[in-house]
């Protein structure tokens, strides 16, 4: 048990404070994704303002995805910056680049 609690504690631990950092309050391009990705859903998706809308949103999601494997503050935090970046190329090679 105690390599199961090492493995957690190296996974989870902040390396900038020492807490236990699993999910943090969103930073400026998960907002603009959350809040464009809203807009895009109150507009025509096949209209030119929707588009742009979720073009912005994809943008910023790998932002976000890009600056969590560079900066995360943990190894959870850039794995998961990771998944999101692997995930938004496999959809983008099975579909396309089409928004």
């Amino acid at each position: 048990m105690p390599a199961l609690r090492q493995a957690l504690d190296w996974t989870f631990r902040s390396r900038v404070d020492g807490r236990i950092t699993v999910g943090q309050w969103p930073n400026l391009p998960l907002w603009l994704f959350i809040g464009l990705t809203a807009v895009g859903f109150a507009l025509d998706p096949a209209g030119t303002l929707g588009r742009a809308a979720r073009a912005g949103a994809l943008l910023c999601l790998a932002w976000w995805a890009l600056d969590e494997v560079v900066r995360g503050v943990n190894p959870w935090r850039r794995f998961l910056g990771a998944a999101v970046l692997v995930g938004m190329a496999v959809s983008w090679g099975l579909r396309g680049f089409a928004v």
